[in-house]
């Protein structure tokens, strides 16, 4: 007897896939997973920003909180802006003292980098 997708594959597709489900449930209360350290309500938290961030983050701890956006804003909006504008300060001051300040920049960044992530 031949047979046909509807209703005799279809009962057997879910029923193996109420059969899979069902032995996941029971994996997963029996072997719940390990989610890191339990949380203290009682303490205080310290939110801390992504990696990519902390350069930002310890920014704008050199100003007070009524000048944040001085460190939040415009320094950051003056370094993308010298970024963007290099091509046109190379053309004006020549490629050797651009690749100068260009160097100086990129050591500066590093090392500001490594000292606020450390």
């Amino acid at each position: 007897m031949k047979k046909k997708f509807y209703p005799d594959y279809l009962i057997e597709i879910l029923f193996f896939v109420i059969v899979t489900f069902e032995i996941i449930i029971v994996l997963s209360l029996l072997f719940p997973p390990v989610i890191g350290r339990e949380i203290d309500f009682v303490s205080s938290y310290q939110p801390r920003p992504e990696w990519y961030y902390l350069w930002l983050f310890w920014l704008l701890r050199f100003f007070p909180a009524d000048m944040v956006f001085v460190g939040g804003l415009i320094i950051p909006l003056f370094i993308l802006g010298f970024l963007i504008f290099i091509p046109w300060i190379e053309r004006y001051i020549g490629w050797k003292l651009t690749a100068l300040i260009g160097l100086m920049c990129f050591l500066l960044f590093l090392i500001g980098t490594l000292f606020e992530t450390f």
